[in-house]
């Protein structure tokens, strides 16, 4: 297949349509109405250091036939992959690591596609050339390296086969079994677990607060601003600005009905909390949080608890509640492992880090079995 490469500054000079045929997983995150609403809403490009890059492989007659959303980015903020150690090493010898590329969803550590594909055409060899020239073009501008983070295991294969390195890290995910309820999935837990989960459901019951579930379209101005400003507290209480506009989740909710999902707290008609949940392709997503002041147990019952319910509700697969928190483990989150994928430009560095990351996946890997023996779960019942 004859193919030439393109290099798009904004996914709106991609007809929607066009793009969206590309990924068949139901990943919202790749939608091209929400990487539109990320550009058009100033989340990146501009001063943000995330400058939109995306390659585009169309064939002789013009069609799109694959894609990369990429970035070139100026730092390591809204990654949740850490290379800052890499930066530093960089810097103390004088050599430059920013700027870098990165294909990957921004601020959203979330596994998916990178080298997307149209149906019908070869997936092997359409993502070896999406490998081969994520690779390329870095090394033609001068760029420290290429990265993909965030991948599935088709994409990670390719990458690999280019001289792309292999990184591991841990989420947390809860698998739907077929439950009937909530009490059924509890009941694969250990007594004390069982109880213990039970307890903090019910102090939410007893401080008065209910909580329930607004489809994001039809959420009103007024919400919204108070969801945002409840998400945007979390993100001050940690000493950063939000990565999202306020109009951002509003349009993606508008543009993609069906896919935004919010869990509201309130008590006596003041709104208290609320969590930013996405759903797609069988899977929720646990995504924006944040809360008015202190609720003893909120947190766990509006990102956690409610969230499996609903799973269980829509017949969903899985649940993914995002990045970081050991406390999962104990609401029967497995730890699953994720892969990313790197090359530098530098022969040194590239084998120093490559070196390095054979030591941390088998730090990783043991630290994945450690902590899976901390799930609630009676024996013959952990996933």
């Amino acid at each position: 297949m004859r193919v030439r490469a393109d290099i798009v500054s904004r996914i709106a000079g991609v007809p929607a349509a066009e793009w969206d045929e590309l990924d068949a997983s139901g990943n919202p995150f790749l939608a091209h109405a929400f990487l539109d609403a990320l550009e058009r809403h100033g989340c990146v490009g501009g001063d943000s250091g995330w400058t939109p890059c995306h390659l585009l492989l169309r064939d002789a007659a013009g069609r799109l036939v694959g894609a990369v959303p990429r970035y070139e980015k100026a730092h390591s903020w809204g990654e949740f992959i850490f290379d800052w150690s890499w930066a530093q090493s960089y810097a103390r010898a004088g050599l430059p690591y920013y700027p870098k590329q990165l294909a990957a969803v921004p601020f959203t550590p979330v596994t998916g596609p990178r080298l997307l594909v149209r149906p019908g055409i070869d997936p092997r060899e359409t993502r070896s050339a999406l490998a081969s020239l994520l690779r390329e073009s870095a090394a033609d501008a001068g760029f420290s390296g290429t990265h993909a983070n965030f991948t599935n295991a088709e994409d990670q294969a390719a990458l690999e086969d280019a001289g792309f390195m292999r990184r591991h890290d841990v989420r947390f995910l809860w698998r739907n079994r077929g439950y009937r309820d909530f009490e059924d999935f509890l009941d694969g837990f250990r007594s004390e677990k069982r109880k213990k989960l039970k307890r903090e459901r019910r102090r939410v019951v007893e401080a008065g607060i209910g909580t329930r579930i607004l489809r994001g379209e039809q959420i009103d101005e007024p919400t919204w601003q108070a969801i945002f400003g409840f998400s945007e507290r979390t993100f001050l209480r940690h000493g950063n600005a939000h990565y999202l506009s306020a109009a951002f989740l509003p349009d993606v909710a508008r543009r993609m009905p069906g896919t935004v999902v919010v869990v509201l707290a309130e008590r006596d008609a003041e709104m208290l909390a609320a969590a930013v949940l996405f759903q797609g392709g069988g899977t929720l997503y646990g995504r924006y949080w944040g809360a008015a002041r202190h609720e003893d147990c909120l947190h766990f019952e509006i990102c956690y608890y409610r969230g499996i319910e609903h799973c269980i509700e829509q017949d969903l697969d899985c649940f993914d509640p995002g990045t970081q928190g050991e406390h999962k483990l104990a609401r029967g989150f497995a730890p699953v492992l994720t892969t990313s994928a790197h090359w530098l430009a530098h022969e040194g560095f590239r084998d120093a880090v490559a070196r390095y990351l054979e030591r941390e996946r088998n730090a990783v890997a043991e630290y994945a079995v450690a902590a899976a023996r901390h799930l609630p779960y009676q024996r013959g019942n952990a996933e």
